[in-house]
């Protein structure tokens, strides 16, 4: 039996031109919520927002110090309320001068500082929850304390949670679908 066998020979790639080392890298296309986009600069003010009024109004309760969780909800929800306005103050500069936040050195700050900002008001949002429902429900002593306040405040940090997680999400996103 005379069977041909296939020869394999490699192949030399064609010599590199000019025009085929200078290929552009495409970039993903920058979606609303992303850094730099209206859809963002909205995003960071919802969630500076939220935080503001969470945190004025638990800070404006007499009795606020008798929790810690109430205490950290100030501390952590504080701390998103000054992140989020230095984001939105980057991002206002952004469209002023139409420039893209594709840097990945700046996508992965914003990505790691949302996380820890985001991770820090959930944690913090659900121990007031914990403690609120202990205090109105288990203990039934609302009359004597600012359940409503506190349940306000509670509120509005997780509405605030709400605002920072897609723009987490976008971030992070953006981060892993880099070449």
């Amino acid at each position: 039996m005379n069977m041909s066998r296939p020869a394999v020979h490699p192949v030399e790639p064609p010599p590199m031109t000019g025009a085929a080392v200078q290929i552009p890298r495409e970039r993903m296309k920058d979606v609303q919520g992303m850094p730099g986009t209206k859809g963002g600069l909205f995003l960071r003010l919802c969630q500076f927002i939220f935080a503001i009024i969470s945190v004025s109004v638990m800070a404006t309760t007499s009795d606020f110090r008798s929790a810690t969780a109430f205490c950290y909800l100030v501390l952590a929800v504080g701390l998103q309320s000054l992140w989020c306005l230095s984001l939105a103050f980057v991002d206002i500069y952004a469209l002023l001068v139409k420039r893209s936040l594709r840097n990945y050195k700046v996508i992965r700050l914003f990505t790691i500082g949302d996380g820890i900002a985001s991770t820090l008001t959930f944690a913090a949002a659900c121990a007031s929850a914990g403690i609120t429902v202990l205090i109105d429900n288990d203990l039934d002593r609302c009359a004597f304390n600012h359940c409503t306040r506190f349940e306000t405040a509670t509120a509005m940090a997780f509405i605030s949670w709400f605002a920072m997680s897609p723009s987490f999400l976008l971030n992070f996103w953006s981060l892993a679908s880099r070449r």
